[in-house]
């Protein structure tokens, strides 16, 4: 991922260092582990500790010649521990060291995803709880339909997110599992308590069952679960592009002092973060499809899966990472405008509360077809001409004759839409 959509915690975990520093820990740790079976001497697991080092520049120099990464790895750790470099590595196969490096760094970018999430449910939050009254007019095909409040609106995205996470967290137990278990993965030439020791040690859980790698299932499962948090990042930021337009401008993303909107128009305002969020978005889903692709492996191994994942592991979390960050802040800074919200609920002069009159003429005993026609005629009226759609109702011979005056005056109470608002917030937030 490019820098300017990275975030240092996230890209860290992906860095050549951060690898190279886990295959190194795992076969340290494997080491141990043979030696206490008696596989290898005990002062040859203690070297590997003390003396296992390694350098970038030198193990790419090595891979150049060797054409394989982890033997260049290998190669170069054997430079710096001498004669017990033997006993690394052994009875297992790359794919042991390749596979359970990809579960340490998906498990530790996963809960990094998670404290993000977090931040954006405490926004989310704290700003429906600001505005859990505050009236907006719902929409449906982007055209008005009955009064909401903007606290509802944010709700109903606090509870997307908080399903976002507990996708994310069986997500990340879905793949933080090890696999060393030698070629085809039958522990021919290693012992298996090898495999839950450095499991263990690197906070995994064992692969019940492996080939020469772990079933790529479990990947397709957790960049799928990206791809579902994506959306629904993209589903707020869509919500708060269309509220920024400026026939509607209820909300608005912050925008700061010295800040630019157009190099052609000083007026402009833009929604430039949800829009970026929108693309972002894309990017993560991009994943999807070729990861369920790679649960199709050739018998007990090949390596398509693996250039598919050194893109995609490292770009779909960082970029999710960098926009869950951003989408944070954006609501957490949201600028958002009660009054203009209550101008747009006026401005088709009561159409809103249509059902409310329908509903009360079926209860006086009219049809609900006949009551259909006598709301709908008077709104079609207020669609091409104005005015006020109570008074339209009032002078309506069939409406009058059921409804009085009073009786009208009391449908078009805007608190009538917001009875059970705290029955929803307290399913939502407990």
């Amino acid at each position: 991922m490019i820098s300017r959509y990275s975030r240092p915690e996230m890209s860290n975990i992906w860095s050549e260092e951060s690898k190279f520093q886990i295959w190194f820990e795992i076969e340290a740790h494997a080491c141990d582990a043979q030696a206490k079976l008696g596989v290898i001497p005990s002062s040859a697991a203690a070297t590997v500790w003390k003396k296992g080092t390694f350098e970038i520049d030198r193990i790419k120099e090595i891979e150049r010649e060797t054409k394989h990464d982890v033997i260049a790895f290998l190669t170069n750790l054997a430079e710096h521990i001498g004669t017990d470099a033997r006993f690394v590595h052994q009875g297992m196969t790359s794919s042991d060291i390749l596979d359970t490096t990809l579960s340490v760094q998906m498990a530790r970018a996963s809960d990094l995803l998670i404290v993000d999430i977090d931040r954006l449910l405490t926004g989310l939050k704290r700003r429906a709880m600001e505005h859990k009254r505050t009236p907006t007019i719902g929409r449906s095909h982007g055209i008005h339909a009955e009064p909401v409040t903007f606290g509802l609106k944010l709700a109903s995205f606090y509870a997307e997110f908080n399903r976002c996470r507990d996708r994310l967290v069986s997500a990340r137990r879905e793949i933080a599992t090890c696999a060393i278990s030698g070629a085809v993965g039958t522990f021919a030439h290693i012992d298996p308590s090898v495999e839950a020791h450095v499991a263990t040690k690197m906070g995994l859980v064992i692969e019940p069952v492996s080939t020469q790698v772990i079933p790529r299932d479990r990947h397709a499962m957790f960049f799928a679960t990206l791809g579902v948090v994506a959306s629904s990042v993209e589903r707020l930021a869509t919500e708060i592009r269309h509220l920024q337009r400026t026939e509607v401008r209820e909300a608005e993303e912050f925008f700061s002092l010295g800040q630019k909107g157009s190099s052609a128009m000083p007026h402009k305002r833009n929604p430039v973060l949800t829009e970026n969020l929108t693309g972002i978005a894309r990017i993560v889903r991009a994943a999807v499809v070729p990861a369920l692709e790679n649960v199709a492996l050739w018998h007990e191994r090949d390596i398509s899966h693996s250039s598919v994942e050194r893109v995609f592991g490292p770009d779909t979390t960082i970029g999710l990472d960098f926009a869950l960050y951003r989408l944070a802040d954006v609501i957490e800074n949201l600028l958002i405008y009660p009054d203009a919200m209550q101008a747009n609920i006026d401005k088709l002069g009561g159409l809103v509360h249509s059902q409310q009159v329908l509903l009360a003429l079926t209860q006086k005993g009219v049809s609900r077809e006949d009551a259909y026609v006598f709301v709908q005629r008077n709104a079609m009226k207020i669609w091409a001409e104005g005015g006020s759609y109570l008074d339209k109702l009032k002078t309506d011979s069939d409406v009058a004759a059921k409804l009085s005056p009073n009786e009208l005056d009391a449908l078009f109470d805007l608190d009538q839409h917001f009875h059970h608002v705290d029955t929803i917030f307290e399913r939502v937030f407990g």
